[in-house]
């Protein structure tokens, strides 16, 4: 059966409304919440027949999740085998709870992820993500090259030297982490007389960090590693809500859909569908989902949907490099800014140990941006105020504006990037009231 990815852009269309009707029946069957919502909207589920209908439906909010957490569950307690969690907007962390069938499908969304990246039985590839703590990427990347048939080093996140001693030992030809860690790697390696670039690593998959700009070229970390590390790039984006993943192909033109497991519509400030092409919020329909489904989440995630056929030949719509998130916009000096392109600028300043952007309402009312840092060993030595002015000159140049600067001693900004309980470095502190 040819995958319906290749198929025609109509016959994906009519794939995924059939399965949007199923998806529809299941919720109003099965979900608490949605029964709730379909009731009081007045809402004709028959009625919905094609995507562009989906606009007579309210939207799901992750505050949703948050307040009526379990009446999201469409199944029985005691199907539930993986319970994960994912941050909250109102604090707390928001539980998802998957069956076997809701395993198998992210073990087939990975699958598809990681060959639409070229993998395949023979690839090894060294994983540096945690698969403890709740935490869902990480047991979804170990499913998926399980099922493909690949071989998987679980070494986790973090230890440049753990990472090379397995590199050297196991020989990976793939890496999977957040981008700028491969930049510690290369600085770890340079000091350490490593032969990376005679290494057995070929690929590196990026995850929770972009690589690319809205045109597809690399971004300044992406050319920073390409130029240092001559690998293939593959940048993608997912996230626990949608439970699925959108993956670059050889070409590096925007993060396939997967037609079977996910609807996105791409809606702007007015909450209506923008044209393809154009910039809006990422909003979601799980398909497949047993346990926890979700009908037009809003992601928060602002992204454009690319639907010319791609050179691999898929004609599964794309999403562009995502812009960043519609709640982390900052007005600086009259420029529109989205964290991703401080970080960009951050990322690709060698002197630059660890950072922390903070964004607060000044006196006036205005966004504030104040860019903490801490400096690299070698770098220490340099004056504070020289560092500051270069900093802004770059800051300046790629973006037009400049935030303020602190630095600050590195031990003292790990406490706040690196808390105990979370899971992943907080490099952006909103305390903004929206």
């Amino acid at each position: 059966m040819t995958d319906i990815e290749f198929q025609s852009r109509a016959e994906i269309k009519a794939f995924q409304e059939g399965l949007l009707a199923d998806a529809l029946a299941y919720l109003k069957a099965n979900s608490p919440y949605y029964q709730r919502v379909f009731a009081n909207a007045e809402a004709d589920i028959e009625s919905i027949r094609h995507i562009e209908d989906l606009t007579k439906l309210p939207f799901t909010e992750k505050k949703d999740l948050q307040l009526y957490n379990d009446d999201f569950r469409c199944c029985p307690k005691e199907k539930i085998i993986d319970y994960i969690t994912t941050s909250g907007t109102l604090g707390d962390p928001v539980t998802f709870g998957c069956t076997e069938k809701d395993l198998q499908r992210l073990a087939y969304n990975e699958r598809k992820s990681f060959q639409c990246a070229g993998l395949a039985p023979g690839n090894i590839v060294q994983l540096m993500t945690t698969l403890d703590k709740r935490f869902m990427a990480g047991l979804a990347y170990f499913l998926g090259i399980r099922e493909l048939g690949a071989s998987v080093i679980r070494v986790g996140n973090g230890i440049p030297e753990l990472q090379w001693d397995t590199i050297r030992r196991l020989h990976p030809d793939t890496l999977m982490c957040v981008p700028s860690f491969i930049l510690k790697l290369l600085q770890y390696a340079e000091e350490h007389n490593i032969d990376y670039r005679g290494s057995s690593v070929r690929r590196i998959i990026g995850i929770g960090e972009g690589l690319r700009e809205q045109d597809f070229s690399l971004n300044l970390l992406g050319r920073r590693i390409k130029e240092k590390w001559d690998v293939d790039l593959f940048a993608t984006y997912s996230s626990t809500e949608m439970g699925a993943t959108f993956s670059e192909c050889e070409y590096g033109l925007g993060g396939h859909v997967h037609p079977e497991l996910i609807i996105v519509e791409i809606i702007g400030e007015d909450n209506q569908p923008v044209p393809d092409g154009e910039v809006g919020e990422v909003v979601v329909t799980t398909l497949g989902v047993e346990a926890m489904p979700l009908l037009r989440f809003r992601t928060g995630d602002m992204a454009a949907k690319h639907v010319e056929q791609c050179c691999c030949g898929r004609n599964s719509y794309r999403l562009s490099p995502l812009v960043g998130r519609k709640n982390n916009m900052i007005k600086l000096k009259g420029t529109t800014l989205y964290p991703p392109a401080i970080n960009d600028v951050l990322d690709n300043c060698g002197y630059v140990e660890n950072y922390c952007v903070v964004v607060r309402t000044s006196d006036a009312g205005t966004d504030d941006v104040v860019v903490k840092i801490s400096l690299r060993m070698e770098s220490q030595q340099q004056a504070i105020d020289d560092v500051v002015k270069e900093l802004k000159d770059s800051f300046r140049s790629r973006i037009r504006v400049a935030p303020n600067i602190e630095v600050l001693p590195d031990e003292e900004l790990r406490r706040t990037i690196f808390p105990p309980k979370s899971r992943k470095p907080i490099k952006f502190i909103d305390t903004r009231n929206h």
